[in-house]
């Protein structure tokens, strides 16, 4: 069941921000809110977007339709055939030479992205029809960086970088890594911004009976998930978003892309549950 959050109802005015969340795989639930808005008629006022929920919103922003977004994943990241045939094309920058032998090693997320985008995403911020703010991590500075202009694509890659998956990205001469690890749902930067927030969050957290000890990897990517949800929490008691989604995601792991139509299917309760909630509080 997917978890829904009303936080504060905020005041009565009809406009809408919407800030997407970080989670690999697991943000392909982020499709059935963008679908919810599109039959409430709702475009909101502005996006804030970390890692996938930056991706996500890029194509909101561009005019795309949940059910655009859809129908472009479910046709390319869901199918393993479509993946491994645009990955071949990029070999050129993601082959490395380890040990006399060539191997894939960590991607350059830019020109994974220039593969696997949809063209309705544009080179530039300034061509998105929606604002939108993309969420990454200055690995030097040690904190957040918020763009919302200029290159676009290169903005995205950033904030994806998700670190020994992808190659941190080098952009307006700092090093920038995945987004998630500074702020995993970028609500905090809406406020004000529009009369209701809301905020969806596709971080989810370690399953299992609490007994099993977890693999190297799951490990890993578990303490990351922990930590993210102890960012949230703690911008949670700072100020609340009017509307806190998360869509049940499972043991959907960061790189779970093949498992598109089980995603979509798990979390599809979230749609009408948004849609409820929006028009009580729209309404208000």
């Amino acid at each position: 069941m997917s978890e829904i959050l009303s936080t504060r109802t905020g005041s009565s005015g009809p406009s809408v921000a919407l800030a997407l969340g970080g989670g690999g795989a697991r943000g392909l639930a982020h499709i059935h809110v963008i679908e919810a808005l599109d039959e409430l008629g709702i475009r909101p006022r502005v996006i804030a977007g970390t890692s996938i929920g930056a991706i996500m919103g890029a194509g909101m922003a561009a005019g795309m339709r949940g059910s655009d977004i859809r129908d472009f994943a479910l046709s390319t990241v869901g199918q393993r055939k479509e993946i491994a045939n645009r990955l071949w094309r990029l070999r050129p920058s993601t082959l490395q030479a380890i040990g006399g032998s060539l191997r894939f090693g960590p991607f350059n997320l830019e020109r994974v992205l220039s593969a696997f985008l949809p063209e309705a995403i544009p080179e530039a911020f300034e061509a998105l029809s929606i604002p939108l703010k993309v969420i990454a991590t200055d690995y030097y500075a040690q904190g957040e960086t918020v763009l919302e202009t200029g290159d676009l694509r290169a903005a995205i890659a950033a904030s994806a970088a998700l670190p020994g998956m992808f190659q941190p990205v080098r952009l307006g001469g700092r090093v920038m890594i995945d987004g998630g690890f500074v702020n995993p749902v970028p609500f905090d930067h809406l406020h004000g911004l529009a009369d209701l927030v809301l905020a969806v969050d596709v971080v989810g957290g370690p399953e299992g009976d609490g007994t099993a000890l977890p693999t190297r990897m799951d490990a890993m990517f578990g303490a990351s998930q922990l930590m993210m949800q102890t960012i949230t929490a703690m911008k949670m008691k700072a100020r609340a978003p009017d509307l806190l989604v998360r869509p049940a995601v499972g043991r959907t792991r960061v790189m779970d892309f093949l498992r598109a139509h089980e995603v979509l299917a798990m979390s599809a309760g979230v749609k009408d549950e948004v849609k409820a909630q929006l028009d009580r509080l729209l309404s208000v």
